[in-house]
């Protein structure tokens, strides 16, 4: 966990105003302790993610909230996939032989 102070230090050209602006909208969720923000991995994490896809694709605030929501939606779903995938390794083999062979039937 870092402060606001140590964050700002660790990525060049983020502003304060520019980093409360994106807690304010929800796209970084710090903590609150003693009155100061605290930013765990995710947060340092998503603030990397949004300084990239605003620098490399040029994309705006207006624009950033729908590209989050989306990049949300795949980490949710990467997520969900995987725990799928952990269940059915978990299948008896003709269990699993059974789900490969619908799925690979083509859909009508």
């Amino acid at each position: 966990m870092i402060g606001t102070d140590e964050l700002l230090r660790r990525f060049a050209g983020l502003e304060r105003g520019e980093l409360l602006r994106w807690v304010e909208n929800r796209w970084v969720l710090p903590e609150e302790a003693g009155g100061r923000w605290v930013f765990g991995e995710v947060d340092v994490a998503r603030v990397e993610l949004i300084l990239h896809v605003r620098r490399d694709f040029a994309v705006g605030d207006e624009a950033m909230e729908v590209v989050l929501g989306l990049l949300d939606q795949v980490y949710s779903l990467r997520r969900q996939m995987a725990r799928l995938c952990n269940a059915l390794s978990a299948l008896p083999p003709d269990t699993q032989a059974a789900i490969k062979r619908a799925l690979a039937k083509p859909r009508e």
